[in-house]
């Protein structure tokens, strides 16, 4: 089978209720391999149960982890596939979901199994003790994943008094890097990425007909113009 159609098919499987979504089978193998597919070959195969694949198992190991040894070579992901988790997020945080989509493009390209050398993981690239503060339990998970960095950025916004800079620099950096009402830190890393963040941002809004970063939420668009 193609595999970013199992990909595909296994992603969508995963975001449906128990019991509603297309039968997939797995086996592992000698190795202690999973192998997924949706018409299983021979006997080894076995129905797979889903809340188990979407959640850390017993074992210690996570869906991303079960998922990826199983691969072979990297599969593009699409940004639609998450827009509804991105609207709902945003809603609930008060941003604009092209910020979170911006962010989401330069942290992950819309990976949600992506890895980091510094072990941040996920689609908003979550640190484990970040995630944990804020109520992530498994940051391979698309929703939860978007869901928690909504609410960091939200934490960071409020921390930074709306200055988009310094809270885009704090996600990269680390709040204890970044001096509130300060300029942006002097880190070459950090300030790259909130450039690029930024400019994702305003293509984003541009692409949909809006002002460039005109917000109603508590950002204040000023501060921009120390990224320039």
């Amino acid at each position: 089978m193609n595999r970013l159609l199992l990909y595909s098919l296994l992603l969508a499987a995963l975001s449906l209720p128990y019991g509603a979504a297309a039968e997939i089978y797995v086996y592992v193998d000698q190795n202690g391999v999973s192998h997924y597919t949706n018409a299983p070959t021979d006997g080894r195969y076995k129905k797979a149960r889903l809340e188990a694949i979407s959640t850390p198992s017993s074992t210690g190991m996570s869906a991303r982890e079960a998922w990826q040894r199983s691969r072979r070579g990297g599969v593009v992901q699409s940004p639609t596939a998450y827009e509804h988790h991105i609207r709902k997020a945003a809603l609930s945080h008060e941003i604009d979901p092209l910020l979170l989509k911006a962010i989401i493009r330069n942290e992950s390209n819309f990976d949600p199994f992506a890895v980091s050398t510094k072990g941040a993981q996920g689609l908003m690239q979550l640190m484990p003790d970040t995630a944990r503060r804020m109520r992530v339990r498994n940051s391979f998970d698309p929703m939860q994943n978007i869901y928690g960095g909504a609410r960091y950025l939200r934490t960071l916004l409020n921390s930074y008094d709306g200055n988009l800079a310094l809270s885009l620099a704090a996600y990269n950096a680390g709040p204890g890097n970044v001096v509130k009402n300060g300029s942006l830190p002097r880190i070459p890393e950090t300030r790259e990425y909130v450039r690029r963040v930024i400019q994702s941002y305003r293509s984003y809004q541009q692409n949909a007909g809006g002002t460039p970063v005109s917000l109603s939420t508590n950002i204040k668009v000023g501060k921009l113009v120390t990224v320039n």
